[in-house]
């Protein structure tokens, strides 16, 4: 395989204008050798008003920049190395430093630590304490092998692809993968992009926040009584994995670690080039339609064909055996209203919840209900609400439209950043970030969501 070197990463603000002035490499980053740096900044592309955000995204995604999903505001958010920048600027944008993360040396985690970048948790430590979870707490709660990775199929290493399931654990129907199950099912998914970091340490949390408070706190009592909660902290172990290599400067991996396609992606990855599909842009609902790359580098590749990927297969199998199908096959067809249960992927870092359709601007059947539930989310956030279309611009193949689309689940993606301190946005927030401002922020939003699990089209619809 060819590999490219690895570059230093840099950040700029890209400014639209009839004259174009790039910002100089600073000297001293300049010639650094590109093994003692590891750093992310980001270029902040600001769009002119005889464009749009939305526009100018896709087509800076479609020619393999790494649009961020913050994009709004007037501006477009890349991350971009050197090469990238000169790329920009050959597209007519100029470049102004807006943000970086520390440099700093790495120290490189061993497969069996468990934990790395200050404490966040590996693949290792997150399978191991689901696993004692399940061990020490057995009438409330049960692990689940639901697949392998990409690596694991190839016999490249890799793992099992783990969820475990949290309720009182009654009967035999509990925590069972039948669709015709008893409780409805709250469904919580971190790191299905490896490099946001903090998704899967608010899913490690919210596990032991269930376990651990079960018959002390009135709340989450009633809800594992009457609800189960499926919790799947790391849905891309292998990209995990690649970030974990990173130690102290964690890699930007967002995409799984397939290498069947590209053969020129960078090693290490850096933000803007790297092997991999994203998983993200995989599913099979209106794939492929917008919003993702055909360049096998680009973080927002699609992949070679819908539903390529064992990773993201594997999700939509556990699905069919947790939820039953309430929303007929076309695109009007709306969900029941008696549909049970709830799905919200995790992803960072825009301070977002974002709701289907994701493909397209037009609103989905259940528009009505989705809109009030987010609504409720963004209250409990202090975050924006609205779809992708609204907001950032449209993506195809996403989760959220599969789960949506094909089995008429309320879903959502909630895009979690500290609304109190700036210092801890971006994807590898320090540790200390997560005491601080994410699990604060997002733990009462999960379980106002969680209430309404029960009858989730029916409750928003009463509460508007």
């Amino acid at each position: 395989m060819r590999t490219r070197p690895r570059t230093a990463l840099l950040a700029a603000t890209a400014a639209v204008a009839g004259v174009l002035t790039a910002v100089p490499l600073d000297s001293a980053e300049a010639s650094r050798p590109a093994a003692d740096v590891a750093t992310t900044k980001l270029y902040e592309l600001t769009v002119p008003a005889r464009t749009t955000v939305a526009k100018d995204a896709e087509l800076l995604e479609a020619q393999g920049f790494d649009v961020l999903e913050g994009s709004g505001g007037g501006k477009v958010k890349v991350l971009a190395d050197p090469t990238e920048r000169e790329r920009l600027i050959s597209l007519g944008f100029s470049a102004t430093v807006t943000r970086s993360l520390p440099q700093v040396r790495w120290k490189t985690p061993s497969t069996t630590d468990s934990t790395y970048y200050g404490g966040y948790p590996t693949v290792t430590g997150q399978y191991a304490h689901m696993d004692k979870v399940a061990r020490t707490k057995p009438a409330l709660a049960k692990v689940v092998n639901y697949g392998a990775s990409w690596r694991k199929k190839n016999d490249l290493g890799g793992s099992k692809l783990k969820a475990i399931c949290i309720t009182r654990i009654a009967g035999r129907k509990d925590c069972s993968l039948d669709p015709k199950a008893p409780k409805p099912r709250f469904v919580l998914m971190g790191q299905m992009h490896a490099r946001e970091i903090a998704t899967g340490d608010v899913a490690y949390r919210w596990i032991d926040h269930l376990v651990g408070n079960y018959g002390t706190d009135a709340t989450v009592t009633s809800l594992l009584n009457s609800t189960e909660f499926w919790v799947i902290p790391v849905a891309n172990p292998d990209g995990v994995e690649i970030v974990q290599e990173g130690g102290d400067a964690p890699y930007l991996q967002r995409k799984n670690a397939n290498t069947s396609n590209g053969q020129d992606c960078a090693i290490p990855p850096t933000g803007q080039s790297q092997s991999g599909v994203d998983l993200n842009r995989n599913a099979g609902f209106q794939w492929n339609t917008g919003g993702s790359s055909d360049d096998p580098c680009s973080p927002a590749y699609h992949g070679p064909t819908a539903d390529s990927e064992p990773e993201l297969t594997a999700v939509q199998t556990l699905f069919r055996k947790l939820y039953p199908d309430t929303r007929g096959p076309a695109l009007t067809d709306i969900a029941a209203a008696d549909t049970r249960g709830m799905f919200i992927s995790l992803h960072s870092d825009t301070r977002m919840v974002l709701f289907p359709w994701a493909f397209t601007k037009d609103d989905a059947p259940n528009d009505a209900s989705l809109r009030a539930i987010a609504a409720q989310l963004a209250a409990d956030t202090g975050f924006t609400h609205g779809q992708p279309g609204e907001l950032l611009y449209t993506a195809s193949g996403g989760t959220d439209d599969w789960a949506y689309g094909e089995l008429g689940i309320p879903s959502f993606t909630i895009e979690i950043g500290s609304t109190t301190d700036t210092t801890c946005n971006g994807f590898l927030p320090a540790y200390s970030c997560m005491e601080s401002s994410y699990w604060p922020t997002m733990l009462p939003a999960l379980l106002n969501a969680a209430k309404s699990a029960r009858a989730p089209y029916q409750v928003s619809q009463s509460s508007r």
